[in-house]
């Protein structure tokens, strides 16, 4: 009753909607086949439409929509009722089917039945949802009714395929498959599917493209796996429905297997995809990775997945140029950058995720280890990862570490990274700027470059903000302290105001706010910085930059005028440095675009500033001297505009002439406390011509022996230059004058020439008889004559003329006279402090190191000062690099120097004083005078008063000047190309060497060489190599010719000691220089590729004139058997090192190094096996990490380890055993009791690295494989018990621990490497494997006794390795039983207890051992009746030492 009237209530509403739509839609409705009829209900008596009226529905005709008048569950209920209870069922339902068919026949019926129907209902009804189905889907709905509706619009839907969208802009297709969308059951899914499938391969594709991606709201789950396999055949047919089919199949539920396969056919096809597809198809990928093939599914896709190509060319230009123009957007129609975008954001949102997947990632890139196959794909996935995944950023930073030091990563790529992916990489700005912090305070300079070059890139490529970011954090980076990445960051900011000035001037302000942290910033550092600053105050829009002028000016004036001298210092570097901005040269200049010559005010300006810095300095001699070296610098650089440089050159050389020279003819009136004379002549003067140096006068009025010439002079009316300025005014004035006339210094050569007040500096015998203060006097005037020689050198070292080069060569040589003299002085001179000669902020508190005052005593107290000189003279190095004092002279060692002063004949005593100690103080050698290396013989013609040769002299490059020389290189080389990491120094040890090896004083004398980068100074030293290559054959020849005089012998009674120590002096430089400039790793950048190329055709041309063009390698080849052939003339044990190291550094560059590396084992062998020169009579002069690191040689590079240690440990040391005490080994001569540990040492280490590196072997190698291994292990035990039974005879503390160590490693490698092989072969090789057991159970047993000894002697060195060495040997107990038991034989297997001995095999009693004494057993048991149940015995006996080693630690305990 409550159905009717809700019925009849919705007939009347029906009614009334009826004639409001007939009135509302007349004018628009169309003409129909039954147009006679006026009312828009349909109605005829066919059964479908009683059928559905009675249910619920009434039918429409025209545009109006069919009607609902219950609710839709209702309607299909009534419907199913009404059918299912049907007197004719089911014959029912086929003339419902046939009615609903000729229904839609008529066009505009169908569309009002795929249409959602109208609802008619109460006020009460109409609350709940407001959206209805229609007619179509709610029969849908009705399980019987399905199949023949579904067969039905099938049948229909082919009719409309190819029609074009109707003018009420509805397509029938889409909305014919809309209807079978979401149904609650699915009757017939498997031919549904088939229907579809059909269906899609005759539709267009636009229809295609739908229909496909209909599929998961259509099909249930079951139907996944059948859809699955259609679509993937379809996908091979069809490539144009990738999209939509990859699109689908990500969201069915598909078999792992068929998703495999369809993923192998999508990556095959994805190098030929279109990119506006490539994000669905990455992503299909992505999901479609499991755990087990992630890794194998990236590696293939980062292969084929090459964005690089996938923007044009064209657009990438356009970008480029837009990113010049500031244009950062991308253009509305680069799609291309769109879509790859797109695809990134698909990869963020995999790897931010799914953790497989960028872990994968990562391992792929990892993996990957040619230079070539790296692309800018790798490096922004790693940058993505690095941004949306937290845990894995220490695994991408040491990835990105590990390739840039292998050279992957190089500018080159990063710069393409960029350029292609800058829009992706801005939204990671954060990231990447706090990657770039993370790699800059690495250790490695590669690693700290390539950080830097992040911020550079990011700077560029990004926008404002994150302009603003970077300048922030480079700030924050030259705040820091830390000198290394003040340097990188100071250099990426110079970068920065060069490549984007007007960028650069926005974030000026923070770059102002540097000049707060000056105190702690290096000379170099103080200018980079002012010139950052003066470069963005000074550029050509001044009006925007006027704030930065004022400041920078406030800024140095304060400094200039500040009484703490340090600040002083400061503000000359600044003005300076600001005044060569001002007025640089713009010919030279970028960043002064559009200037010709200085206008006056400008002109004025630097003339006014330079001014005020020389009245500010000149009450002080140091400040003085600092702000005529930073001028200097400036000349050099070449960057001063020619109206300045016109300005400083007439002012300059007058008052040089005022200041230092005199007249000859004048003679210095004062009371001197010596004679002065005009020595080191190079002119015979007559005396009414020629010019003298007035040091000694200048230097007596200042008082140098208190206060080392920091104070002017007491005389206040008379102004008195200080002669500490007397060099670096020189250097000011010879730049100036070879700026001025292209490198002619003829108006000043008179200075080459012209003596120098003196006195006589050769001591004799009255040394000793001197005061102190007079010590001091005499050791300053000779520092001040040296620097003065030195900065002569300097100037005229480039002359050609061979007049000119003679006089060169002269002043080199009186150069080396006076260091000589300079050591007598300084060793009976203590506490001396010698003249500044470097102006540096360094160089404030420097003092030379206590040595030079012990030195004096050396006598009274040899080995302690001995040792003090080691600790305070070393320079700063590797851990590997040779000490130079003790190459320098060639000395034994660095102790005992007392006994060292006898060795050489017509001595009566030598001091010990090392110049190298006090190199702060001398002024530093420019890079171009090692040019006078090329010298051979230089004729030099003296001439008469009338110009005509009067006699002619040979002059020639001696071995004193030459070590000289060779010395200073070295030490250049070392401090430019040797890396910063390997110049570090152990913690251990800051604190003893803290004098000069700090961060700032290690860089003190080569504040000239830093204004050159390291490629400047290789390309120096490669220009270099031929005449080093001559010398360095030169010294062979003299070796070769010595070695025949003495009949072989180097050091035989023919030999001149003095000179043969020299010339060994000269062949380890020269090696070293060789070593230190192929060992540059800037070889591996790109852009060194000639240099290095040049290096080694300079090489391979001294063997034969080599062909053009030849490869690398080949030049590598030729190199190192040239480099070879001095082997047979090296002269002592440094020299042989460095030799073989070069040789390393040689090999290391090649790419088939495997055939040279037996030639460096085999001459490491020969220079082991040479008896060496020795210093001393009672110990050898090879010091003990240089022969560990030659042993270590031999060995890594050995083609059979086991057989070289079997060599030496099986008839070396045998030999040193039967030999007197102070003997060595015959075979080995280097092998001596007291280097018998650095061979153990050494021999353990590689014994066990090279059993590690051994692979274990399966079950699945070959019978062959497993004999090849188990002969390998038997060698390996062998070795491993011929080593461990020298402790027997070498019980000294130091063997034993490397014993401890070394044993507990070797075992743990037999029980991973070994153990597994014994499983699988003991069946089939049981006597070998029982042998090798017993052997290594003698061996465990051994080191048991070892544990106990180092308990009975409490050494707490031993006993730290005893616990975890026990641990090992149970384990091995374990494992062997294991083993036994795999193998079916576990009756071989038995248990007993094993003694606590000591090495000697005595019985150690213990409280415990005591009580226990009854029950224990004796190791040795009685055997068997067969010999393999003795080996087993034997074997088992490993069990008593677990048992007993747990017996033996419960003893000790309770002791």
């Amino acid at each position: 009753m409550v159905s009717k009237r809700r019925l009849s209530k919705s007939e009347d509403k029906e009614s009334l909607t009826e004639d409001a739509s007939k009135a509302r839609k007349q004018p628009l409705s169309k003409k129909t086949k039954k147009s006679h009829v006026r009312v828009e209900v349909e109605e005829n008596d066919s059964v479908f439409v009683k059928l559905l009226k009675t249910s619920g529905v009434i039918l429409k005709t025209g545009e109006s929509q069919n009607q609902l008048t219950v609710d839709q569950i209702v309607f299909q209920k009534k419907l199913f009722q009404t059918l299912r209870k049907h007197p004719s069922y089911p014959q029912i339902i086929e003339e419902f089917v046939n009615g609903l068919e000729s229904y839609i026949e008529d066009q505009d019926s169908f569309r009002n039945c795929l249409l959602s129907c109208e609802r008619l209902q109460d006020e009460e009804a109409s609350m709940g949802t407001s959206y209805s189905k229609s007619l179509i889907k709610l029969l849908l709905g009705i399980d019987i009714l399905q199949p023949a509706i579904i067969k039905t619009l099938f049948e229909k839907l082919p009719e409309f395929l190819f029609e074009n969208v109707n003018s009420d802009g509805l397509n029938i297709p889409r909305l014919i498959i809309s209807q079978l969308k979401w149904l609650d059951r699915i009757v017939d899914g498997k031919d549904l599917t088939t229907k579809i499938m059909q269906l899609i391969s005759i539709a267009p594709l636009y229809l295609q493209h739908d229909f496909v991606t209909s599929l998961p709201e259509i099909l249930g789950d079951s139907q996944h796996d059948d859809v699955g396999k259609e679509l993937s055949e379809l996908l091979m047919e069809n490539t144009l429905l990738t999209v939509p089919i990859l699109d689908v199949l990500s969201s069915l539920r598909l078999d792992p297997k068929l998703l495999t396969q369809v993923r192998q056919l999508v990556m095959s096809k994805l190098l030929s995809v279109k990119l506006d597809d490539l994000p669905v198809i990455i992503k299909f990928i992505l999901h479609s990775v499991t755990a087990t093939d992630a890794l194998e599914v990236i590696s293939e896709l980062r292969e084929k997945l090459d964005l690089q190509h996938c923007i044009l060319p064209s657009r990438l230009q356009a970008s480029q140029s837009k990113l010049k123009n500031k244009g950062r957007q991308s253009s509305s129609g680069n799609s291309g950058q769109d879509c790859v975008i797109l695809l990134f954001d698909v990869i963020k949102s995999a790897v931010r995720y799914e953790k497989i997947i960028s872990e994968a990632w990562i391992k792929a890139i990892e993996s990957t280890a040619s230079v070539s196959e790296h692309k800018t794909f790798d490096l922004a996935m790693l940058l993505i990862i690095y941004s949306t995944n937290t845990q894995t950023k220490k695994y991408i930073e040491r990835v990105l570490r590990n390739k840039i030091r292998s050279g992957c990563f190089q500018e080159e790529l990063l710069q393409s990274t960029f350029y292609i992916h800058y829009l992706v990489l801005k939204d990671i700005c954060p990231s990447i700027l706090s990657l770039a912090q993370s790699l800059l305070h690495s250790l490695d300079q590669s690693i700290i470059l390539f950080g830097s070059l992040l911020y550079k890139y990011s700077f560029k490529f990004f926008d404002t903000y994150c302009q603003q970011e970077v300048v922030g954090a480079l700030v924050t980076h030259i705040c820091s302290g830390n000198e290394a990445e003040v340097d990188t960051a100071l250099d990426a900011l110079l970068e920065l105001v060069v490549l984007s000035p007007s960028a650069m001037r926005l974030n000026a302000v923070f770059v102002k706010g540097i000049l707060d942290y000056l105190d702690n910033m290096s000379p170099q550092q103080i200018r980079k910085l002012f010139y950052i600053l003066s470069s963005l105050a000074f550029s050509k829009q001044h009006e925007a930059s006027s704030h930065i002028q004022d400041d920078m000016h406030l800024v140095i004036r304060k400094q200039l005028s500040s009484t703490v001298f340090k600040y002083k210092l400061i503000g000359i570097i600044g003005a300076v440095t600001m005044a060569g901005i001002m007025a640089a040269d713009s010919r030279s200049s970028n960043l002064t675009q559009g200037r010709t010559d200085l206008s006056n005010e400008e002109y004025t300006q630097v003339t006014s500033l330079l001014q005020l810095v020389h009245s500010c300095s000149e009450q002080s001699p140091q400040a003085s001297a600092l702000y005529y070296d930073e001028f200097a610098n400036l000349i050099q650089g070449g960057k001063l505009a020619p109206k300045a440089l016109e300005w400083v050159g007439q002012t300059i050389l007058n008052d040089f002439q005022d200041a230092f020279v005199v007249d000859f003819c004048v003679s210095p009136e004062g009371d001197y406390p010596f004679p002065v004379k005009a020595l080191y002549g190079l002119e015979e003067y007559s005396s009414h011509d020629g010019i003298v140096i007035n040091l000694l006068p200048l230097m007596f009025s200042q008082d140098f022996a208190k206060d080392g010439g920091r104070m002017t002079s007491k005389e206040s009316d008379q102004k008195v230059v200080s002669p500490l300025c007397l060099a670096p005014y020189f250097r000011l004035l010879r730049l100036c004058v070879e700026r001025q006339h292209d490198g002619n210094l003829e108006e000043i050569d008179g200075l080459l020439d012209c003596p120098i007040f003196l006195t006589d500096l050769e001591p004799g015998e009255r040394l000793e008889s001197m005061s102190v203060k007079e010590h001091s006097f005499m050791c300053s005037l000779i520092f001040l004559t040296l620097n003065w020689f030195r900065e002569v050198v300097n100037a005229f070292c480039q002359q050609t003329s061979p007049e000119m080069k003679g006089k060169v060569l002269t002043r080199l040589k009186h150069i080396v006279e006076l260091q000589r003299i300079l050591e007598k002085y300084l060793a009976v001179t203590p506490d001396y402090v010698p003249p500044l000669a470097n102006f540096d902020l360094e160089t404030l508190d420097v003092t030379p190191p206590t040595t030079a005052a012990i030195s004096a005593k050396i006598r009274k107290q040899g080995k302690i000062g001995g040792k003090k000189r080691k600790a305070d003279g070393s320079k700063t190095s590797s851990p590997d690099t040779l000490s130079k004092e003790d190459s320098s002279e060639c000395d034994p060692t660095p102790s005992n120097r007392s006994q060292l002063e006898k060795e050489f004949k017509g001595k009566e005593e030598r001091t010990s004083v090392s110049l190298q100690n006090y190199h702060a103080f001398f002024r530093e050698l420019d890079i171009e005078v090692f040019s006078i290396l090329h010298c051979g013989l230089v004729t030099k013609f003296i001439l008469d008063t009338e110009m005509h040769t009067e006699a002619t002299e040979v002059v020639q490059l001696q071995p004193p000047e030459l070590l000289f020389l060779l010395e200073d290189l070295s030490q250049k080389l070392e401090n430019m190309l040797t890396p910063s990491v390997a110049k570090r120094i152990p913690f251990l040890k800051v604190v003893t060497l803290n004098l000069l090896q700090s961060k700032g004083n290690r860089n003190i004398g080569f504040s000239h060489l830093h204004q050159r980068s390291a490629q400047e100074v290789a390309h120096s030293i490669v220009q270099l190599l031929t005449p080093m290559c001559n010398h360095l054959e030169n010294i062979h020849n003299y070796f070769q010719c010595l070695a025949a005089e003495n009949q072989g012998v180097v050091d035989g009674p023919r030999t001149k000691v003095e000179e043969y120590h020299m010339m060994s002096s000269c062949y380890q430089r020269l090696l070293q220089i060789f070593h230190g400039l192929f060992a540059w790793n800037g070889f591996f950048q790109l852009e060194n590729y000639n240099l290095l190329y040049s290096a080694l055709e300079v090489l391979t041309n001294r063997l034969k004139q080599g062909e053009p063009d030849q490869s690398l390698d080949e030049l590598l080849s030729q190199s190192f058997n040239y480099l070879q052939n001095f082997s047979h003339s090296i002269p002592n044990f440094q020299c042989a090192l460095y030799l073989i190291r070069l040789l390393m550094v040689i090999l290391e560059k090649s790419t088939a190094p495997t055939q040279k590396k037996e030639k460096i084992a085999s001459l490491a062998k020969q220079f082991l096996c040479r008896v060496w020169p020795s210093g001393e009579k009672e110990k050898s002069s090879i010091p003990t990490e240089q022969l560990h690191t030659l042993l270590s040689v031999y060995l890594e590079h050995t083609d059979s380890v086991l057989k070289a240690i079997e060599e030496i440990a099986g008839v070396g040391v045998p030999e040193l055993i039967n030999s007197p005490k102070d003997a060595s080994s015959s075979m080995f001569p280097t092998l001596t009791r007291q280097s018998f540990v650095i061979f153990f040492r050494v021999m353990m280490a590689e014994l066990e690295k090279t059993v590690k590196g051994l692979q274990a072997g399966t079950a699945a190698d070959s019978q062959q494989i497993h004999e090849e291994k188990l002969l390998y292990w038997n060698m390996a035990v062998r070795d491993f018990s011929i080593l461990i039974n020298l402790i027997k005879v070498f019980d000294s503390r130091p063997v034993l621990h490397v014993c401890l160590k070394y044993g507990r490693l070797f075992v743990e490698a037999f029980l991973k490497q070994c153990m597994p092989l014994l499983d699988f072969s003991f069946r089939k090789h049981r006597e070998d494997v029982l042998s090798l057991l017993e052997t290594f159970q003698l061996n465990t047993r051994l080191l048991h006794h070892l544990c106990g000894h180092s308990k009975i002697h409490q050494d707490t060195k031993l006993t730290k390795h005893v616990p975890l060495l026990k641990k090992t040997l149970e384990l091995l107990v374990c494992r062997v039983k294991a083993m036994l038991i795999f193998n079916n034989c576990r009756e071989a297997f038995w248990l007993g207890n094993l003694k606590n001995r000591d090495l000697q095999g005595e019985e150690i009693i213990s409280q415990n051992s005591q009580e226990s004494a009854a029950e224990e057993s004796e190791d040795d048991t009685a055997s068997q009746v067969s010999k393999s149940k003795t080996t087993e015995d034997a074997e088992n006996d490993e069990v008593s030492d677990g048992e007993k080693e747990q017996d033996s630690d419960e003893s000790e305990d309770s002791d």
